[in-house]
């Protein structure tokens, strides 16, 4: 069975690098930013993380980035995934999407390109964000 059916209805899966400094900004960011309550969240690290890859068989070595799950319906990673988030925020980051009319591989030749030097310019922490206990509702774990 899919772990999504243990999500709740109608929100999206962010997994992202629960190590990375730039990638917990991103998280906390992307919190601050979501009045709609669409996401929730979970670190790749994370038992649950490795479980949502493992059911959609992605090579997380070749996609070493944020991805984004819609159950039932698809994931996104690298540019597109960053894209489809900005496009749930409130103010003016829906604007964002219009960059999806850009080639992806060029979206993702700079996202890579901030990828690969992600922990050598932000910098990376031993383990895991541990989320506040007001935050820790939107984390997906295992007992979700």
């Amino acid at each position: 069975m899919y772990l999504c059916l243990m999500i709740e209805e109608g929100k999206k899966i962010i997994l992202f690098d629960g190590v990375c400094n730039l990638c917990n900004s991103a998280i906390n960011f992307v919190i601050q930013r979501d009045k709609k309550d669409t996401f929730r969240y979970a670190a790749l690290q994370s038992e649950i993380g490795k479980k949502l890859i493992a059911e959609r068989n992605i090579d997380i070595t070749k996609i070493d980035s944020i991805l984004l799950i819609d159950p039932k319906l698809a994931y996104y990673h690298k540019s597109t995934a960053a894209i489809h988030i900005a496009k749930q925020l409130s103010g003016f980051y829906p604007l964002l999407s219009v960059f999806l009319i850009l080639p992806k591989f060029l979206r993702d030749w700079i996202y890579d390109i901030i990828a690969k030097n992600r922990y050598k310019w932000f910098g990376k922490k031993e383990s895991c964000m541990i989320p506040t206990p007001e935050l820790k509702a939107l984390f997906i774990d295992q007992s979700s």
